[in-house]
């Protein structure tokens, strides 16, 4: 990650760089040969001074040393004292402490020495950032597939359900939808390299979404029976709808990744909702030739417009401060944040919409052509 302060001092055009036909005015080397000029013509003005007032030529000696020993140590000063910092700044970075940055501002080698310590700070601040950000995100993924499987296990356990082939189906989705999350999840590492492929295919719209709230419906239960039991509150009162127009409707994408797409909006949407809210989504042709466009509105209280271009940020949980329904936790600030990600790597884009009521996010999905461009 090059930061711009660093591309600033390699770019060709920048005065600092290799001025004067390589000499630069204020390097270390210009100022030592500066020591060495100032000792010999201090010394040679005090020896001219000495021959025409007749003074003893040891009493310049010591005059002249004294002056020199001045001026070097002025001079070193200037030189070790950055040393002392960039030294305590790289032990900081070294235990792990990359909030640490050495004082800027020199226009020597020193100077040049500080920014590419800083800038290496910042690289490494930022790849930590993320490591913990792809832990977040694992953990973030990962439990909605555990929780449906949960479900299904616990209610074949009690007696609920039979272990039918129609259960047994659905606990293997859910185990292989894990599976596939386990190594797709892994693949947030390179997001910003934007190297994580996409599994195209043309798939039909409706049955697709009614298994992702079918899906959704069985995670809140199941995340209701685990918080019953820990005497917390879970929303199991919002009621989802789908509207897919028209029926037949048909996209070419990811379907791995439209599933993290629409699964973290009715998510998030659904933890904003009043009680016995309504989450719609729907479906409809883009604007394009063969795009697709999603959108996801609820009741609740609506995001503000001051708002509107920072809640795709990564743990950003916007200004509503705790969700509508009772025990129910404001997330981790990441869930529309993936899928912002996934609808990235499509070559989409997701927004905020003006909506009478609730919160509105709209998706659009470019068309076969865009997307394989």
């Amino acid at each position: 990650m090059s930061t711009g302060r660093e591309a600033a001092r390699r770019s060709p055009g920048n005065p600092t760089e290799e001025p004067w036909g390589g000499v630069r005015p204020f390097s270390i080397k210009t100022k030592l040969g500066a020591l060495v000029v100032i000792s010999v013509l201090i010394t040679t003005g005090l020896s001219m001074i000495a021959v025409h007032t007749k003074t003893e030529l040891r009493f310049i000696t010591v005059f002249s040393m004294i002056a020199t020993l001045l001026i070097t140590q002025f001079v070193a000063h200037s030189l070790t004292a950055p040393l002392g910092e960039m030294n305590t700044v790289a032990r900081s970075i070294a235990q792990g402490d990359y909030t640490r940055r050495v004082s800027e501002g020199r226009r020597d080698e020193l100077g040049d020495l500080a920014e590419t310590i800083n800038v290496m700070a910042d690289e490494l601040e930022a790849q930590d950032r993320q490591r913990k950000e792809l832990v977040a995100n694992v953990s973030h993924e990962l439990r909605t597939p555990i929780a449906g499987l949960r479900a299904v296990l616990e209610n074949i356990v009690d007696g609920v359900t039979e272990a039918d082939p129609e259960t047994m189906r659905t606990a293997l989705k859910q185990t292989d939808r894990l599976g596939r999350l386990v190594e797709t999840l892994l693949d947030l590492s390179r997001l910003d390299n934007g190297v994580v492929p996409l599994k195209l295919r043309r798939f039909e719209v409706w049955p697709y979404l009614s298994g992702v709230l079918k899906e959704a419906n069985m995670v809140a239960s199941a995340r209701a029976g685990i918080a019953s039991g820990s005497g917390s509150h879970t929303r199991t009162d919002v009621h989802l709808h789908l509207d897919v127009s028209p029926p037949e409707l048909t996209a070419h994408a990811d379907p791995e990744r439209i599933h993290q797409v629409v699964a973290n909006l009715i998510d998030n949407a659904v933890k904003h909702s009043p009680p016995h809210g309504r989450v719609t989504v729907k479906a409809r042709r883009g604007p394009q030739p063969d795009s697709l466009e999603l959108e996801v509105l609820d009741e609740g209280p609506g995001i503000p417009r001051s708002e509107w271009h920072r809640v795709f940020e990564r743990f950003n949980r916007g200004a509503v401060s705790r969700p509508h329904g009772p025990g129910s936790d404001g997330g981790t600030g990441l869930g529309l944040a993936i899928a912002r990600w996934a609808v990235d790597l499509h070559g989409g884009r997701i927004g905020v919409a003006e909506s009478v009521r609730g919160c509105r996010i709209i998706v659009t999905l470019p068309g076969l052509t865009s997307v394989q461009s």
